[in-house]
């Protein structure tokens, strides 16, 4: 009997990397609905998107290292059911593969815009190599780019066209960009950068129809001549304001649903994501979930959560891992993500959720500071902004959870560690 990954991305890999390291030597398959070998995500909307990195920096290992560890890698097949009761999973192919222990990463997939014109060609999601090179060949025509959301991949694509010389303007129903990460006030620093940076906004408003226009032949990438039109692509964006707005190329980041189907239709616990308790395990004993889709119990935070972020991955597929194998696993790490945008680099830890008090150390106006999230005056997250090597710090000050000094925590002449 073997141990199963269904999920080929990133915690999948990250999971069977871990499962070799730790000594298992048994059948080991993982399963992926994609052709591309695992990836890391992040660069999609980074620096692959503006060109500064390679493809080949985004694979988790290189192609030969499944080989190599005797990791049997089925591309480009899906799985279709969870048979619990004989413990194996049907494919897309028509095999089954029989289990010991499964490991569910499935992921997540972008939520779609549900509007007349969606359909149109020239408007794009971002989530899969495929989905980033079409969206660095439609920037590099230029042209008129209306993202509609102002959330992380919102604001990165943005950045992205802007630096490849498309006018660009994000449209969201929140006053604020990152208002339901970072609130209001922290949200309004990246606002004025991008404006700084040319990029308008729209907020308040949302996309509720796409209108297409005909595009002459040859002109499939979406510029339109005015002659010898043909149908199909996008060229305007109509707003619930009833503003219109010209779209060479629109972008849909209103965020992602966790990819639950085959857990929930075996039976398994879901309540927006796979239901896991702090060992990464669900409902079923033999079966473990991590990543994007997995929703499990932080006994740091004292609640459930779904992070959707690359560092979720990146821990939670090789804690799952050990946890497979026995190991007592507690899975409360503080979560983190990270984010460029311009000349702005980020790193954020914690959970703002309950806030009431925000506190800055450094300087704000020259993007280079740390904001700290209090509640009852301890610090429940924090942001540095060009500021390195004290996410370990910031972290240990949120797992104390003991109350700090307002004036010592904002003077920068105090050490991080003795505030």
């Amino acid at each position: 009997m073997a141990i199963v990954i269904i999920g080929a991305g990133l915690a999948g890999a990250r999971a069977a990397e871990t499962l070799r390291a730790e000594g298992y030597t048994g059948e080991l398959v993982l399963v992926g609905a994609e052709q591309e070998h695992p990836y890391e995500r992040p660069p999609l909307s980074k620096g692959y998107l503006q060109g500064t990195a390679e493809l080949s920096s985004v694979y988790v290992h290189e192609a030969g290292w499944y080989g190599e560890q005797g990791v049997e890698l089925r591309l480009g097949v899906a799985a279709t059911a969870i048979d619990r009761a004989a413990r194996r999973v049907l494919l897309t192919d028509g095999s089954a593969l029989p289990y010991e222990r499964l490991l569910l990463a499935t992921g997540a997939t972008p939520r779609r815009l549900d509007v007349p014109g969606a359909d149109l060609a020239g408007v794009h999601y971002l989530r899969t190599i495929a989905d980033s090179q079409a969206l660095r060949e439609a920037f590099a025509r230029g042209g008129e780019v209306v993202i509609a959301g102002a959330g992380w991949i919102g604001l990165e694509t943005a950045a992205a066209a802007r630096q490849a010389g498309c006018e660009v303007t994000v449209v969201s129903p929140d006053p604020a960009p990152l208002y339901r990460v970072l609130g209001p006030e922290v949200g309004g620093i990246f606002a004025r950068l991008h404006e700084r940076h040319g990029v308008r906004f729209r907020f308040g408003a949302a996309v509720t129809e796409l209108r297409g226009a005909e595009a002459g032949p040859g002109e499939e990438d979406g510029q339109d001549a005015g002659r010898g039109l043909r149908p199909g692509r996008v060229r305007e964006a109509v707003l619930s304001t009833g503003e219109v707005l010209r779209a060479d190329t629109v972008v849909a980041g209103i965020g992602v649903t966790p990819n639950v189907e085959l857990a929930r239709d075996a039976g398994l616990e879901v309540e927006n994501g796979v239901v896991t308790d702090a060992s990464l395990r669900t409902s079923d004993p033999a079966i473990w979930a991590a990543g994007d889709v997995a929703r499990s119990y932080n006994p740091l935070l004292g609640r459930h959560i779904r992070v959707e972020h690359w560092a979720n991955a990146r821990n939670g597929g090789p804690a799952a891992a050990r946890a497979m194998l026995g190991e007592q696993v507690v899975y409360d790490r503080v979560p983190y993500f990270y984010s460029d945008q311009f000349e702005l680099g980020m790193e954020f830890s914690g959970d703002i959720t309950g806030h009431d008090e925000i506190v800055y150390r450094g300087s704000v106006e020259d993007l280079e500071f740390i904001a700290f999230w209090l509640r009852h005056g301890t610090v429940v997250a924090a942001m540095n902004v060009n500021v390195w090597e004290v996410v370990a710090d910031l972290q240990a000050m949120i797992r104390a959870g003991r109350s700090v000094d307002a004036k010592r925590l904002a003077d920068p002449e105090v050490p991080l560690a003795e505030v």
